[in-house]
């Protein structure tokens, strides 16, 4: 496929779904070979494993390189592919900076630790190929920033993996928000329960054959492997991720910063606990913050609202006519005392998405950035990073959110970056 050429309307359909004005392509039609996009996938377990099934499902996807530094990742995904695409003749890679030598690839994806996200996305970037990456964005502020600065000047196209966002929920709550139904926000809450599990003691051994530990680790700092260090569980060490709050900020924070946008953040204040065993990322973490106009709060346990005990994770809207909870499938709202689960005078105002990997593909054909493009994402995603920073001081943090550094405090700047092992700064 090339940016120029061969580009098609999509068709799309009336959906006979909630709301009935949602607009979705057909997934039947036959896609022209030349108009296909050429997709390869980068860390393949997990959820590259959901990247992989959900690409090579789309009709104008041709899937044409798999990448991991798990040989026996590789393998596993090798034979789902031939499974979904019977004919296909995908390469296989060890190393990702060879998957983007290749001038054939329009767009990759990426499902790696979080540590390695922004090196890949940048370097992909300055390949020519556009990105749908997994959330977390970024490891860190300043690498955000980067990521940024590097799809404008490659003039590339990206898509944060917040597939949640692409439901009719989250478009309906940020149209009643919007609608100023429950006026004015002034105060949001915002929640996820569960600890990490109980880690250790470390194991530690020669690293597998299958698996290349250096590269695992690439920009993070030097470790003797551990299984408990890698793979799924790598999440729950500060070295590579921020345990289950950067697990889990992105899925319920989205539908905030689509709805109000929050702006002019001032302070930032964390507590929390330490796990036990090996892992270091926090074992539970509440977080006050104040942007203009609006308190926004973090809790690991549901806050003192109704309706929220009984949900895991959710979004609790205040304004000063009325109240919305939400979580990924659900909603109430609450005006002058009464409950509802809609309000049906709010007219639909938000297209529908078709899907959010095929939003992706419609804008690398289309050239125009989708639903949960960089900058937006790189906004909803910061306030994760400065909350981990402030838990990890112990202390409360003030902000120039003009300036994105923190204000008297050398020691919290510090942490808006990490310097990378030498060897694996690629950028």
């Amino acid at each position: 496929m090339t940016h120029q050429t061969n580009r098609r309307d999509f068709l799309k359909q009336s959906s006979a779904a909630a709301f009935s004005m949602a607009l979705f392509p057909s997934l039947t039609r036959k896609v022209a070979p030349s108009d296909r996009v050429r997709v390869a996938h980068i860390g393949i377990n997990g959820m590259g494993t959901n990247h992989l099934n959900w690409f090579a499902k789309l009709p104008e996807v041709e899937v044409v390189g798999l990448c991991d530094v798990d040989e026996t990742h590789l393998a596993k995904a090798l034979s789902t592919l031939q499974t979904l695409q019977p004919n296909t003749s995908a390469k296989t890679y060890s190393d990702f900076r060879y998957l983007l030598d290749r001038n054939d690839i329009d767009a990759i994806t990426c499902a790696t630790p979080d540590h390695w996200h922004a090196q890949i996305a940048i370097m992909a970037f300055q390949a020519g190929k556009d990105v749908y990456g997994e959330k977390p964005l970024s490891y860190s502020v300043r690498e955000g920033q980067k990521m940024l600065k590097a799809l404008n000047r490659y003039d590339r196209i990206f898509q944060l993996g917040t597939q949640i966002h692409a439901g009719d929920n989250y478009h309906r709550v940020v149209e009643i928000i919007q609608s100023g139904a429950i006026g004015k926000v002034n105060t949001v809450r915002l929640w996820k329960t569960g600890f990490p599990p109980v880690l250790g003691p470390a194991n530690y051994q020669t690293p597998p054959s299958t698996l290349n530990w250096d590269m695992w680790q690439g920009p993070a700092p030097a470790s003797q492997y551990t299984p408990e260090r890698c793979h799924f569980t790598y999440r729950y060490f500060l070295d590579y991720s921020g345990g289950v709050f950067q697990d889990f900020w992105c899925h319920i924070a989205d539908v905030v910063w689509w709805a109000i946008n929050p702006t002019g953040l001032k302070s930032i204040s964390a507590k929390g606990g330490a796990p036990e065993g090996i892992g270091d990322a926090p074992k539970w973490i509440d977080i006050d913050y104040e942007f203009d106009g609006l308190s926004l709060h973090w809790t690991s346990t549901p806050p003192n609202v109704p309706g929220a005990e009984k949900k895991g994770i959710g979004a609790y809207f205040e304004g000063d006519k009325g109240t919305l909870l939400c979580d990924y499938n659900t909603r109430e709202i609450t005006i002058n005392g009464v409950t509802m689960t809609d309000v049906p005078e709010v007219p639909i105002t938000l297209e529908r998405s078709p899907g959010h990997q095929q939003n992706f593909i419609n804008s690398v054909k289309s050239r125009k950035q989708p639903e949960s493009n960089l900058a937006y994402a790189r906004q909803m995603t910061m306030p994760m990073h400065l909350g981990l920073i402030s838990y990890r001081l112990g202390q409360p943090l003030e902000w120039n959110a003009h300036k994105e550094k923190f204000r008297h405090n050398s020691a919290a700047n510090a942490l808006l970056s990490r310097e990378y092992r030498k060897e694996w700064d690629l950028i």
